[in-house]
Parts: C-alpha cells; sequence; structure tokens
C-alpha cells in the first residue's frame, strides 16, 4: 500500500470507523467511514482478534470486520494493541486476500519488529506517543498543554530517526501537537510517511495539510475530506 501523499491531497482515515457518528469499532462506525468516501479504514484489534481498544471488551471478531470490508476498496489500517498475535492477524488478512490493502500500526516496537518478520512489505506504522488513556479524545486546557506539546515539538524531527530505526516502522503515526513541518521533513527524509492522528476540528485539518503530512487521522472523515476538497 502506498501512503505517500504526492502531489494530492493527503489521504482520511477514519478513525475507529467513523466514531463521530457511531460507536467506536463498531459495524456502524465502520460503514459509515465506508460510505463517507474515507481513503482507509482504522481499527483496533486486542487479544483473541476482536476489534477493540481494550482487553476484555465485547466486539466484533476480526474476520468478520475483514469479511465487512473486503467488498468495498477501501484501505485497512490495523491497530495492534498488545503483543503475542501478530501471525494470526496477518494470518486472517490472508484469509481474506487483503494483504496489499493493510497497514498495520502499534505504540509499541515489539509488535512492529515482529509483523516484520513474518511479512516484511506490509507498512509498519509506529504510533508516537503512547496514548495509553486516550488523551486524545480530551480537550485539555491549552495553558496545560502547550508548553509541554511546544517543548516536545522542537526535538521531535531529531527523535524520528531513532524512532524509525529502533521499531522497524515504515511509517509515522503522530499525534497532531507534534506535527510540524520540520517533523514532517525529517521522516520523509528517512522514506516515512506521516499519519497525523486525531483531528476533527476543520482548521486543525486545513492546517495539517498545509505542513504536508501523508495521511489525516479523523473521527469525522466525511467532514475531513469536505474541508481538503474546499467544501
Amino acid at each position: 500500500m502506498n501512503l505517500h501523499r504526492g502531489e494530492g491531497r493527503p489521504l482520511v482515515i477514519g478513525h475507529r470507523g467513523a466514531s463521530a457518528v457511531a460507536p467506536d469499532n463498531s459495524r456502524e462506525s465502520l460503514e459509515a467511514a465506508v460510505a463517507a468516501g474515507a481513503d482507509l479504514v482504522e481499527f483496533d484489534v486486542s487479544r483473541g482478534l476482536v476489534v477493540a481498544h481494550d482487553d476484555g471488551v465485547a466486539g466484533l471478531e476480526l474476520s468478520e470486520v475483514l469479511a465487512l470490508l473486503a467488498p468495498h476498496p477501501i484501505g485497512l489500517h490495523i491497530d495492534v494493541k498488545q503483543p503475542g498475535y501478530e501471525a494470526a492477524v496477518l494470518d486472517a488478512v490472508d484469509a481474506q486476500g487483503l494483504h496489499g490493502r493493510v497497514v498495520v500500526s502499534s505504540a509499541l516496537g515489539s509488535v512492529l519488529r515482529a509483523v516484520a518478520a513474518i511479512a516484511p512489505d506490509v507498512p509498519r506504522a509506529i504510533g508516537y506517543p503512547h496514548d495509553r488513556h486516550q488523551i486524545s479524545r480530551f480537550q485539555w486546557p491549552r495553558v496545560v498543554t502547550r508548553p509541554a506539546a511546544a517543548a516536545l515539538r522542537g526535538v521531535m524531527p531529531v527523535r524520528i530517526p531513532p524512532l524509525l530505526r529502533t521499531t522497524g516502522a515504515t511509517v509515522l503515526a503522530l499525534h497532531h501537537t507534534l506535527c510540524s513541518r520540520a517533523a514532517v521533513e525529517s521522516a520523509h527524509r528517512r522514506g516515512a510517511p506521516v499519519l497525523a492522528w486525531t483531528a476533527n476540528d476543520p482548521e486543525l485539518v486545513q492546517a495539517l495539510a498545509a505542513r504536508g503530512v501523508d495521511a489525516i487521522v479523523s473521527d469525522d472523515p466525511r467532514t475531513a475530506l469536505q474541508v481538503l476538497a474546499g467544501g
């Protein structure tokens, strides 16, 4: 799968389907992302090949989700939450004939290194920083977040090369607060496309596109596409 932007707009990735309009990782959310025209749809896979963010949460089976999405011309962004079942995920993908339509992401380098050993041609995205508590879902006061984000954003360009090297990642999935033009260029110099997460505000979507990111992850892919189209 080619995730590089080229001369066009950034790709739009539906976050856990289209989670602004339906529950995360649900059939309704996934179908909404397809209906919105998202380029890719992202969903979480936990132990037991359950499509859910956390262990022990009831959800769809991975095989069910792959069968649901297979007939549609949409890429699949599979976020693997824990190590140990990477081969089973890839086997399920291959069983549906979807190998060339998949990017695997994780916040854990061990997961990406395992994927590289099994299927070196599958794009591997390292999620940074590790959003253990889903802090990206909260609108924190700017007075709290701005200094820390600015400090980390300033050093991000020099952190990217070792981050890609040590994790075996071929793609960088970066929180939007860290997506400076310098960070994007640092990743691009190493051949790694940049996926920015999670952007729902139209002004933020426009800003990320202007910084050169290759893809934008959004809870509302329909709106993100409209913004990028100038609507």
